[in-house]
């Protein structure tokens, strides 16, 4: 599935991916590798919050955190596709009562997200705001 959804990516320049033909609200992060400084791109679920996107590093529930969220941590100013459409934003990492509201909002939206955070072990899962610069 995930060399499909590659090669739907590259075809169609963002504008389709499995995650999107599903129906998810799906997006690439185009970030600079904390450790390496090289362009990464990765695929991951959004929810829509007002004028920002939340997303989640879940990593499927694995115990560990996904390393892009180490690259937004590093290199918070980066740009995303989303279905085509290339946009700066900013990384915020979110805590506290922010991170909960926040949380709220991507359970209701996708509840397999709680499911991930049992399947991790009891790890809590990075939630981040992104905005447009």
């Amino acid at each position: 599935m995930i060399g499909t959804d590659r090669l739907l990516y590259k075809l169609t320049n963002g504008k389709f991916t499995v995650m999107n033909m599903s129906k998810q609200t799906g997006l690439t992060l185009i970030t600079v590798g904390a450790k390496s400084g090289e362009r990464r791109e990765n695929q991951v679920q959004y929810v829509a919050d007002g004028d920002s996107m939340l997303v989640v590093g879940s990593n499927w529930g694995k115990p560990n955190h996904p390393a892009w969220t180490a690259n937004l941590l590093k290199n918070p100013d980066f740009q995303v596709n989303v279905r085509g459409d290339v946009r700066d934003v900013r990384a915020t990492l979110l805590e506290g009562a922010d991170r909960e509201a926040a949380w709220t909002t991507m359970v209701a939206a996708y509840p397999a997200f709680q499911d991930y955070v049992a399947k991790s072990g009891g790890r809590e899962l990075r939630v981040f705001r992104l905005t447009a610069r």
